[in-house]
């Protein structure tokens, strides 16, 4: 009886001083500097601040992935705020997937997801190399010249243009699915050309002297059918990313329309403003 009240006792007392030093740990990132202190008299809203703080500290690593992060009252005691702005900071990161709720245990830090700026005209391959991603590209439809089908978002819709479709895995898993297609005049011969592996912005700069002078995106929310499915292992139906990209040239507006149909559970896709975009 008394040694397990002993040990009752020891595992209380263990608990209050983990605590104890996670929250003087939290106290002291806080007051660092003055900078990650927050500024009631700011426009914006303190919830919001504490989010950027809290996202600053994990993207060093003053948080750990897989560290539980002090509870609502503690935070709220060390910053003078009221629990319910704790709580909507949490919800934020919570959203972004940046921190997991465990129920009865605790908030905390997620493994970060990678953020790729996929859609920069630099090319699928330059944008993950920037992360030091390894990124596998294998052709699942071979170049091919034809009509393309009429009635559709295609440029090339109900005329001739090159096809082809591959898929890009980055560390061994699948990513996204891009279809393109590719006037059949500026770039004319692609198909003696040997696609596997290789950027086609490459391609394009090395073999037929084009660079994209500008460009347009939409982006929407699409559907995995049972071949896409298939390649990007999801389940069918599972809803992917869809970005309709069309490039323009010097020589020939409307040269390049690509589709992608990327996966989002493993890669955070960006876009950079102001720079220039390619597939």
């Amino acid at each position: 009886m008394s040694l397990s009240y002993h040990r009752s006792r020891c595992s209380v007392s263990c608990l209050r001083k983990f605590s104890i030093i996670c929250l003087d740990n939290f106290t002291n990132l806080l007051q660092d500097d003055n900078k990650t202190m927050l500024n009631t008299h700011s426009p914006i809203p303190l919830y919001r601040q504490l989010a950027d703080l809290l996202t600053a500290r994990i993207r060093a690593g003053e948080y750990a992935t897989g560290s539980r992060l002090p509870s609502e009252h503690q935070m709220a005691a060390a910053l003078g705020i009221g629990r319910p702005t704790v709580r909507q900071a949490t919800d934020l990161l919570l959203r972004k997937g940046l921190l997991i709720r465990r129920r009865g245990s605790g908030t905390y830090v997620c493994t970060p997801q990678q953020e790729v700026d996929l859609f920069s005209l630099e090319g699928t391959s330059a944008a993950f190399q920037k992360k030091g991603i390894q990124i596998n590209s294998q052709i699942v439809a071979p170049v091919r010249l034809g009509p393309r089908a009429p009635g559709s978002d295609n440029p090339f819709a109900g005329r001739q243009a090159y096809f082809f479709s591959r898929l890009t895995q980055a560390e061994e898993t699948p990513v996204l699915i891009e279809n393109i297609f590719l006037d059949p005049i500026l770039f004319a011969g692609i198909e003696r050309i040997d696609l596997a592996g290789r950027s086609l912005a490459a391609i394009a700069d090395e073999h037929f002297y084009l660079r994209p002078s500008s460009g347009r995106q939409r982006f929407s929310i699409g559907y995995a059918d049972k071949k896409r499915a298939r390649l990007l292992r999801v389940a069918p139906a599972a809803p992917l990313l869809k970005v309709q990209r069309l490039l323009h040239f010097a020589q020939s507006e409307n040269g390049v329309f690509a589709e992608l149909w990327c996966r989002t559970d493993h890669y955070v896709f960006a876009q950079t403003l102001g720079g220039s975009a390619y597939v």
